[in-house]
């Protein structure tokens, strides 16, 4: 009983000292936690405003254990704590105004953050060893131990109060189905996050207590060195074999792969480089060779996959993906050569190269949108000026007669672009260019897919409106634009919130099935005010055919209905149905994507 005191004294001790060392960081987990909860209670879309600020606290607590780290580390910084943690306060607001103006929070928007939060994660692995007496990896070791130790306790307290929410909701009362979520959030971001950070000893000690406390922290642990030396550098090395294998066979067949070999080789080289720094605290036979060993084997594995991912760019020009496999196969060879010719107390510069490449590949122009966009914009513009569909001098002269492969690969293009809100960089194209509906009107052909494996008897049913044709609304307050994919699975409502004569309502969208699409007004408790399925209609409207058919005027694809005084009418920009056995029945394997303007009335006052 003593012992277990004892245990909850200091685990409590420990986390209320992490607290005031990393106050910006525990009070930026705390708002996390809180939104998290908030949103939980939603029980459908948030608010973009509350993304936004999820984005802005991650950021910050990353930018706090940074900060915290400085100060222990340089003596100037820590004369001058609150300062610090005031312009870390600055650059978190400067992040907030930026994300403020944004309509959305775009892929663009979290690849940079997640990027900036992996840069500042390799910071503070990095400072405590600069120009210092502290080791990098004996550093990289304790929050190691740290991690594990962490998710362990927390995975243990998460089981434990899920049964004790059972066990009341079966044997007392009905508990809110929600407390299980409320109860995660608060383990894994408050208390998961506060323990690890309490394990973290000052890597810089500057009190004897403190020297006391790092030494603690170093012990390598017995199960940890057998994990490292006789499992994890094993299965490394037989990895290793396995790709030098692959290797021979394509220098033998002159074979390259097509895209399957940049991700294992990441993973490989990401995995290899971890083990590297555990292994470099150990002085065993394995440990040794593999340290001797690996910087000098990843640095061919790395070529070999730099030049299949060329062989992709060179075809398919730059995406983010291939942006960043590409970067981490340039750092890959850089810390290769680096660990074959510097001995194991240089393995900081793993981290130190790690930050300034993730910070270069999110400040433009160089940065990995900037240069796909780029990338993407000059293949597409390639393709058309081919097909004479753009001259050169960037004028469109729309042709229908366009060549198959150059139709689909300017679909792919433009709907990659679209989706990343990249159309506005193209200047010869219409300000409101839709690439789902105005592709025959501004470049001459229809949008135009791959052809699926699904058999013979294929048939495809499409409808689309014409764009050049007003679209009346009188009678109606409010517009919106949604888009479902035709292979997404079942999934819940979702749509847009919003305010209407001082009332709030919610038009959600919900995928029912492969066909059936439910577009419906409800109110704040999620009661459906007016509502309608897509498929009967667009089924009516869409005629078969594999050739492109005339568009329909927006009277023919308008569908309106009213219930108790509210109305909606839906607008289809395009409808396609595709019956992969030539039947008409949905269980036949049917199924439909629509894009549609949602037109919204509220009852007369």
């Amino acid at each position: 009983m003593n012992r277990l005191t004892t245990m909850i004294t200091k685990l409590i001790f420990g986390m209320s000292k992490a607290v005031s060392r990393f106050p910006l960081t525990v009070l930026s987990l705390i708002g996390a936690a809180a939104l998290i909860c908030y949103m939980i209670s939603l029980h459908k879309t948030p608010p973009l405003i509350t993304n936004k600020l999820m984005y802005t606290l991650i950021t910050a607590a990353f930018l706090g254990i940074t900060a915290q780290f400085a100060i222990e580390r340089f003596q100037r910084l820590a004369k001058q704590r609150w300062l610090v943690f005031v312009v870390s306060l600055l650059f978190i607001v400067g992040y907030f105004l930026i994300l403020w103006p944004a309509p959305e929070v775009s892929a663009e928007i979290t690849v940079r953050t997640v990027v900036a939060v992996f840069a500042l994660f390799c910071a503070f692995l990095w400072i405590p060893s600069f120009k210092s007496d502290a080791d990098f990896n004996t550093v990289c070791l304790i929050h190691f131990k740290a991690f594990f130790t962490s998710g362990l306790y927390s995975a243990v307290l998460s089981a434990g109060l899920a049964a004790i929410i059972a066990a009341v909701n079966v044997l007392l009362f009905t508990v809110n189905r929600d407390s299980y979520s409320y109860m995660l959030t608060l383990i894994w971001v408050v208390f998961a996050t506060l323990y690890y950070l309490s394990l973290l000893p000052r890597f810089n000690p500057e009190t004897d207590m403190e020297r006391e406390g790092l030494a603690n922290a170093k012990h390598y642990p017995k199960f940890l060195h057998i994990l490292v030396s006789y499992i994890l550098i094993p299965l490394v090395s037989i990895y290793t074999l396995i790709l030098l294998a692959y290797f021979i066979k394509i220098l033998v067949t002159f074979k390259w792969p097509s895209g399957q070999l940049g991700p294992m080789v990441l993973i490989y080289s990401a995995a290899g480089l971890l083990i590297f720094v555990l292994a470099s605290l150990i002085d065993n036979r394995f440990a040794v060779l593999y340290r001797k060993v690996f910087p000098k084997v990843l640095i061919p594995i790395v070529i070999m996959q730099l030049i299949s991912v060329g062989i992709r760019l060179n075809a398919y020009a730059v995406t983010e993906s291939r942006y960043y496999v590409t970067l981490f196969g340039i750092f890959s060879i850089v810390v290769g050569v680096i660990l074959s010719i510097k001995p194991v107390t240089k393995n900081k510069y793993i981290a130190l190269l790690a930050a300034c490449f993730a910070v270069i590949s999110i400040i433009p122009p160089v940065d990995a949108f900037t240069v796909s966009r780029t990338s993407q914009i000059q293949r597409l513009e390639n393709y058309l000026r081919t097909a004479g569909v753009l001259a050169e001098d960037n004028t469109l002269q729309p042709k229908e007669n366009v060549d198959e492969n150059i139709r689909i690969e300017t679909t792919n293009i433009l709907q990659y672009l679209e989706g990343r809100s990249s159309l506005k960089y193209i200047a010869w194209l219409p300000e409101d260019f839709n690439p789902y509906v105005d592709m025959k009107t501004t470049l001459g052909f229809e949008t135009t897919y791959p052809n699926t494996p699904a058999g013979p008897n294929d048939t495809f049913a499409s409808a689309n409106l014409d764009t050049q044709q007003p679209l009346p609304i009188s009678g109606y307050d409010l517009s919106f634009n949604i888009f479902t994919i035709q292979y997404e699975d079942k999934q819940g409502p979702n749509g847009f919130d919003f305010t209407l004569n001082g009332t709030a309502y919610n038009l959600a969208v919900q995928r029912q099935s492969a066909t059936e699409v439910r577009v419906s007004l409800q109110d704040q408790s999620g009661a459906e005010l007016v509502g309608t399925g897509l498929y009967d209609f667009a089924q009516s409207v869409a005629v078969r055919g594999n050739s492109p058919r005339e568009a329909l005027p927006p009277d023919q694809m308008s569908l309106a209905v009213e219930n108790n005084g509210y109305r909606l009418k839906i607008i289809f920009q395009y409808i396609n149905i595709n019956y992969p056995t030539g039947s008409d029945e949905p269980p036949s394997g049917t199924t439909a994507e629509y894009s549609a303007y949602v037109l919204v009335g509220g009852p007369t006052r």
